[in-house]
């Protein structure tokens, strides 16, 4: 579970990604939490405000409308590339979403469609209002687009998130369309590459973003994990390349826009290891036996709020039985003896559900 971070801190990743900030008013104790919890964090949402003008748009964005209060959000991107910075805490911007699209940015894997409205999102989303008319016409600027991309990452890189931590409003409520005129793949696969060529770094999309050589890189693994070819890489930076074997630590290299990287491959628990490791470890006796899905397990079940995060250890002792038994009563599974608590070893079918929500594969 990801609790929010300070104002201050807030204000000072976002400045260290090198934003134009501009704070407004009193807006570290701007908020709504008198109605309602503000986090866990776990993700970033985009929209666009369907207003033109930025004074117009920064005024609204703080103080809200007949029947939705301010603040609508976190931050307000203009079309100079400026954040505007209007509450902080609780804000009106998310509304109620799919609980299964939550799911999905908690695990960051790809997003289902949205076709529910039950989960609360502004408890758990950051929100930046971004001034754009949204008919699909009205222009993105390049600075515009920089800022929404670097605030995010900012965002992502202090809580160690990946780029499918960050949303589109249209992709978290049904009949929403925000942010229009640009793609949410796009702007993740943007995001992506900043969150990996560090903070402060990047450029525009017209002149490529940049990446920083670290001891121990390759030409083959920068372009790998900035989703582009080696041929591609080497060629935006002949002018500074010898040859593609010839890089050092400290240099900068530009690079092209990538297509969006392709979905990672689902992890897979075993259901006969799980449970040999769940009835070999205490409390019951024998040897302990070690097997790497217990992690991918148990990170589950912190998703779910049932086992604390500092026992992700991929060992499945008391409280990882403890946090099983928890989830098989929460699907309706009890023990064998009336009052008597499920009995904390995994089953195919609580296994399989927690595996659909989370972002795992059951095997044998």
């Amino acid at each position: 579970m990801a609790p929010p971070m300070s104002a201050a801190k807030f204000l000072a990743i976002l400045k260290a990604e090198g934003l134009t900030v501009v704070e407004v008013g009193n807006w570290r104790e701007h908020h709504r939490n008198h109605k309602g919890p503000w986090g866990p964090v776990h993700g970033v949402m985009v929209h666009h405000t369907v207003t033109k003008g930025s004074a117009k748009t920064v005024d609204l964005c703080r103080k809200g409308y007949t029947g939705l209060p301010g603040p609508l959000c976190h931050g307000v991107i203009t079309k100079d590339g400026r954040v505007h910075l209007v509450g902080y805490g609780r804000a009106n911007h998310a509304g109620l979403g799919d609980p299964d699209v939550l799911s999905a940015v908690i695990a960051e894997r790809n997003l289902p469609p949205d076709n529910e409205a039950t989960v609360d999102g502004n408890r758990h989303f950051f929100g930046f209002e971004c001034e754009n008319e949204g008919d699909g016409k009205d222009p993105w600027p390049p600075e515009q687009l920089l800022a929404i991309e670097k605030a995010a990452a900012a965002i992502c890189r202090h809580y160690g998130w990946n780029e499918r931590s960050v949303i589109g409003h249209l992709e978290w409520q049904p009949g929403k369309v925000d942010p229009r005129g640009f793609t949410m793949t796009s702007m993740r696969n943007r995001i992506r590459a900043r969150i990996a060529a560090g903070p402060g770094k990047g450029t525009p999309p017209s002149t490529g973003i940049t990446y920083t050589v670290k001891a121990g890189d390759t030409l083959s693994g920068i372009a790998k994990s900035l989703g582009v070819t080696v041929e591609a890489l080497y060629s935006a930076n002949k002018s500074k390349l010898k040859s593609p074997h010839e890089i050092f630590p400290g240099q900068e290299l530009a690079v092209p826009n990538g297509k969006p990287l392709p979905e990672p491959k689902r992890p897979k628990v075993s259901l006969k290891k799980l449970q040999e490791a769940a009835r070999t470890n205490p409390p019951m006796k024998g040897t302990p036996v070690t097997y790497s899905g217990v992690r991918t397990y148990e990170a589950a079940l912190v998703n779910e709020g049932l086992l604390s995060k500092s026992l992700l250890d991929g060992h499945f002792g008391t409280a990882t039985r403890d946090a099983t038994s928890a989830w098989q009563e929460r699907l309706g599974y009890r023990g064998r003896r009336p009052g008597q608590p499920a009995d904390g070893i995994p089953g195919k079918d609580s296994l399989t559900k927690l595996g659909k929500k989370h972002g795992f594969d059951v095997t044998a």
